[in-house]
């Protein structure tokens, strides 16, 4: 099966998304992390489209999406939170499931919140923070600022390909195709013709300008919906005394969070294997079960 591509107007940006599934079956929204596109969810689209209408965006400053007019003010979760209300707004979208990668699983954490966009609040009907937590570890951040806030330039898209395997092996297994799928979905080409990853550099000012943009209990303990937190086995970012704290506070005291280790993953699981699927349609089965539509 193969995704629709579209554009939409969100905040007063063109914001790029790719969407899968019929468009009367219930959706989830897939939101990619930090210097990635929403094609990273390709995989775990097509396994979930034949029962679900998917929606992949690519977060402002990232792929296919316009870039920020005001860097400082917009490129933090308070904004990509404005940006998600838009986009059930423009799209139809009554309520979705939410699978966040990293940064992903922040923005749906403040969105399925309402604190920030309360016009969202309850629609959100389940969350899955890939690798993602209310808190990460400062060390793992200072290592993202360094990679993220200066992307190298390479001659050819082949080396580019050899920089992405090495940055990303955390993720975990990737074949060949998909390995050269994540380097073409994520590559543009500089005014002297050299290639770079398809992001903003700007955008890592969110670390700059809003230190504690990902320190975000608050918004955690106000959710009341299923969470399940994948946490690779691996990640220097998410740290297993989070997990633990995790477990005695919102919805975790509430019973409605389930933690998973996943094994020869850092950060973050790729949700591209049977394995990975598996995890998600467990989510969804969950909430599906508790609040059926």
């Amino acid at each position: 099966m193969s995704p629709q591509s579209r554009y939409v107007t969100c905040a007063g940006y063109e914001i790029h998304c790719t969407e899968w599934g019929a468009p009367d079956a219930p959706v989830v929204i897939a939101w990619h992390g930090l210097a990635r596109t929403g094609r990273d969810m390709d995989e775990l689209a097509a396994h979930l489209a034949p029962r679900y209408r998917v929606i992949c965006p690519d977060t402002l400053g990232r792929g296919l999406s316009q870039w920020s007019r005001d860097p400082v003010a917009e490129y933090q979760l308070r904004f990509y939170a404005r940006l998600a209300a838009d986009l059930f707004a423009q799209l139809g979208i009554a309520s979705a499931h939410w699978v966040g990668t990293s940064m992903g699983g922040a923005i749906g954490t403040v969105c399925a919140s309402g604190l920030f966009e309360p016009g969202l609040r309850g629609r959100i009907r389940s969350l899955l923070l890939n690798d993602n937590a209310p808190q990460l570890a400062q060390a793992a951040i200072e290592r993202i600022k360094a990679y993220a806030g200066q992307p190298p330039a390479f001659d050819t898209v082949q080396e580019l390909e050899a920089f992405f395997r090495q940055v990303y092996a955390p993720y975990g297994w990737l074949s060949d195709a998909q390995w050269r799928r994540l380097t073409e979905t994520s590559t543009r080409r500089l005014p002297d013709g050299r290639v770079t990853p398809h992001y903003d550099p700007a955008m890592v000012q969110q670390f700059t300008h809003h230190a504690n943009d990902y320190l975000i209990w608050e918004h955690y303990d106000a959710l009341d919906i299923p969470v399940l937190c994948l946490r690779g086995a691996e990640s220097d970012l998410v740290l297993p005394e989070t997990t633990a704290a995790m477990q005695g506070r919102g919805p975790g005291a509430r019973g409605l969070l389930e933690v998973v280790e996943v094994p020869g993953c850092g950060h973050a699981p790729a949700l591209n294997v049977p394995a990975h699927y598996a995890l998600v349609d467990g989510l969804l089965a969950r909430a599906e079960a508790l609040s059926p539509v």
